[in-house]
Order: structure tokens, then sequence, then C-alpha cells
């Protein structure tokens, strides 16, 4: 696409995903990262390698972009609006695809459309890693219908419009992490105890029902993998969730369990690096009862 811009809003897995795909489908493509302050971090390190512009500070980074695609984690989401609202181009696209409650959403929405933007939402309803742009997406708001076919020039040819109420789509997301999210965390419960009491090869063997294939452990390892590498994002996301749970006058039992769950394997990433799924729950039992 010629004379188009972009702007990826935070530079971590989601953002980097993207890169890869609208590099090719846009004239310039800038990114911005509050770890971008830092040369050495992982997202300057994947800036450079995927020779995506690395803005100095939010002001540059949006300056003038036709597209600014806001991918920052669950808590920075109205930060991240504020920070950019004063530099947006008028009528440039915002497309947020950050998990939060519908009530966050609005809130953010707010900041962008005062600002002259027009606000998009997206819930991205599987992991990025598989599909980049083109995984689903359900789009929302009031200009969700006129920004679909840009959106699918851009790559993203999983999007579908869901609804023109703006967090609705986001609800949807939220109701769903509750099984997702909650499903690693009561595998993290269940595996560590089992292991602990030495009967987790029965109780994988028993949930072999419930994975495709015959591998019984390599789908528990999974999901266990993903809370220990983005748990931090995950318990975030998973405090939205609670909300938007509470909004709907349901208790959020569980999803506050789910995000202390989180937020506790954030801190023994080097769990994920274990050969086998028995490593990996000692590593965790031994670590019962720290960071919590």
């Amino acid at each position: 696409m010629t004379a188009f811009s972009a702007c990826l809003l935070g530079f971590g897995e989601v953002g980097q995903a993207l890169a890869h795909d609208l590099r090719a489908r846009v004239s310039e493509l800038k990114a911005w990262d509050l770890k971008f302050s830092s040369d050495d971090s992982a997202p300057s390190r994947a800036a450079s390698e995927l020779d995506v512009y690395r803005a100095p500070n939010e002001q540059q980074a949006v300056a003038g972009v036709d597209l600014v695609i806001s991918a920052v984690t669950a808590a920075q989401i109205g930060e991240a609006a504020r920070s950019i609202a004063p530099h947006l181009k008028a009528g440039a696209y915002y497309f947020d695809l950050n998990s939060t409650s519908p009530a966050t959403k609005n809130q953010a929405a707010d900041i962008i459309e005062t600002a002259g933007g027009r606000f998009v939402e997206a819930a991205i309803m599987s992991p990025i890693s598989a599909r980049r742009a083109a995984s689903p997406m359900l789009l929302g708001g009031p200009h969700a219908a006129e920004f679909l076919p840009l959106a699918r020039e851009l790559g993203f040819s999983g999007a579908d419009l869901f609804s023109g109420k703006l967090g609705a789509a986001s609800a949807a997301k939220m109701c769903r992490s509750v099984v997702i999210k909650g499903l690693e965390t009561l595998m993290i419960e269940s595996l560590v105890s089992a292991r602990h009491y030495g009967v987790d090869g029965a109780v994988l063997e028993s949930l072999r029902t419930l994975f495709s294939g015959d591998n019984a452990t390599a789908t528990p390892r999974y999901m266990i993998s993903r809370a220990l590498v983005h748990g931090g994002r995950r318990a975030e996301e998973m405090r939205e969730v609670a909300r938007t749970v509470a909004e709907a006058g349901v208790s959020s039992r569980m999803s506050s369990a789910c995000a202390e769950w989180q937020e506790w394997a954030s801190h023994h990433p080097e769990a994920a690096a274990a050969p086998d799924i028995s490593v990996m729950l000692d590593t965790l039992l031994a670590a019962r009862g720290s960071a919590r």
C-alpha cells in the first residue's frame, strides 16, 4: 500500500508478530515501547531485527501516521491513549487490540475520540503467534465497519465485524478468557499438587481425553508454560476480566484467583525451559509459597 503509515504502540509479543506482516503493506512503519529506553531490551532488539523504526518518544511515534495499533498491556491502555492523544493526526484510526473490560475500553475511546481520532476495538480470539495479523479478530465500535476493508487490506484477514457497539467485542474476549486463562491456572494448581503427592502421572493420564492427540503431557505443559512466560500480562488481563464479570453482577471469584496464579507464575519463567513436564513441575514445586 502506498502513502499509508502506521505505528505499533507497544512492541511486545503482539506488536512484533504484527510487524512481520505490516512491513510490506505500509509505506512507513514505526514503533514505540517504554522499553525502547534500553538498547538491550527485548523490544529494542526486536525492532532492529525486524527493521522497524524505533521512535524515540510517543510524539514522534504517532506524528502524522494514518493508523495507530495499540498493543500494550491491559494496565497501560489508558495511559497509552493519553500519552499519544495530543499528537494524533486528525481522523487517524486507533486500532486497540488490548484485552480489557468494556468500561476500560470505553474510557480509552473517549480519550482518542476527543483528540479527533477514530477508535476501533479488536478482540483477538486466539494466540497471536500462529497466524499473526491473520488471527481471528472481532472488531467493534462505531468506526469498525468503515475500518474493516482497510484492516483486511493490511493483512488482518481474520478480522470480522462483531458489533457497532463499543465494548461488545471486548466483553466476548473477556468472557472467553475466564475459561482459557482459567484452565492454565487450574493446570498449575492441579499438577503441582499432584507432583507433591507423586500422582502427577495418573492425573495426566486421566486428563488425556480432554486433549486432542495421543500426548497426554504436551497440552498441559504448553498451558502451564504460557502462564510462566506471559503471566504478568495475563494477570493484568485477568484483573480486567474480573472487572468485566463483576460489572455483569456476577461473582468474579474464579477470575480474581486466576489473576493471582498468573502473577505467581510470572515470577518463575525459568521453569518454562524445563525439558519435560516433570522437571517443570519440580521447579514449581520448589518455588511453592514464594512471591504469592
